[in-house]
């Protein structure tokens, strides 16, 4: 029986597929065809792939593209490959190579040549390809992503905001260590709102607070004849601070809910010194085999390395390997 494999030229709107046995000692001879890259036209991919006796099936990883094909795929022509009769080790697999691995010579691209060049240089072990977690770990790793972000706008955001003051010559930044703590904000959010006497101001600090009141009335002694331009880009960036805070907030709770299947392996890492739930969950979420590393010392999910030699071609598989390395 044939073994045949299937490379796919990705693009935004359409897709440009082809198919061979590369079980041949001539030239490959390609079946080609064009996709578009709705929901509709993935099915109508996967049906067609199945019809071809595609058995594995390398992509290009274009931009953010090619994970609704991954995804089609993955759903509808994977599982009808790994289920048939006589399947071989490999069949069902989806590769994801590495566009720097697949570059051709200058000039005008041509979709079909470049998807056939996939195929060639997965036979030949001339790509890189990407580890590709499955749908419920990129579900995680899309919420973490998603919070790392975030926090990066909320330091960002607490820069802006003790540039604003440093411009207004309120030097309330000198005198706590945290600018977004609860003294800090108390006084910020008066300040906001259009207090203008540096006594109350100070008097809103939190008692455990080391600068005197006396340091505060000096540090907000700019506020008596403060801009209203000020007033009103202060309490936006505090408004813009609750609000991003909120959303981690959701975010935390989101990951929480998804990871509560693997709590034991959460906790267990969390155990570790110098880390915390949070650095575990993300961890988990991110890692190349997920949950797999963890529980019961199984190692089942870990990816296996590409670059050991496959079977010859006289034993029933096609001799290709790849480089493998984490992404998706």
């Amino acid at each position: 029986m044939p073994y045949r494999i299937a490379g796919i030229d990705v693009h935004k709107k359409l897709l440009a597929v082809v198919v061979s046995d590369v079980e041949i000692e001539s030239e490959f001879q390609f079946e080609r065809r064009m996709f578009g890259s709705n929901p509709e036209q993935l099915r109508s991919l996967a049906a067609w792939l199945v019809e071809q006796r595609a058995e594995e099936v390398v992509m290009e990883s274009t931009a953010q593209y090619w994970k609704p094909v991954w995804g089609a795929l993955e759903r509808y022509w994977k599982p009808m490959r790994e289920k048939r009769e006589g399947v071989r080790r490999k069949s069902g697999t989806l590769h994801l190579a590495q566009a720097l691995s697949n570059r051709g010579r200058r000039g005008r691209k041509r979709d079909f040549v470049d998807a056939e060049r996939l195929v060639k240089r997965l036979v030949a072990r001339e790509l890189t390809l990407s580890f590709v977690p499955d749908a419920e770990q990129r579900l995680w790793r899309t919420v973490t992503r998603k919070k790392y972000q975030l926090r990066r706008d909320r330091v960002r955001l607490h820069n802006q905001l003790e540039s604003l003051l440093e411009e207004a010559h309120i030097k309330l930044s000198s005198l706590v260590s945290d600018l977004l703590g609860v003294s800090a904000r108390r006084m910020l959010k008066a300040l906001a709102d259009g207090e203008t006497n540096p006594a109350t101001l100070a008097a809103l600090a939190h008692e455990r607070l080391r600068a005197t009141p006396e340091q505060l009335c000096d540090a907000l002694g700019a506020c008596t004849d403060l801009k209203p331009v000020y007033r009103r880009l202060l309490k936006m960036a505090l408004e813009q601070l609750q609000f991003l805070e909120q959303q981690i907030a959701q975010l935390d709770q989101e990951l929480a809910t998804l990871l509560h299947p693997h709590q034991d392996a959460v906790q267990r890492l969390a155990e570790v010194p110098g880390l915390g739930v949070d650095s575990a969950q993300q961890i988990i979420a991110v890692s190349v085999g997920g949950t797999a590393l963890l529980v019961g010392g199984r190692l089942s999910r870990r990816p296996k390395r590409r670059h050991k030699l496959q079977p010859p071609i006289s034993q029933g598989q096609p001799s290709h390997a790849a480089r493998t390395q984490s992404g998706g």
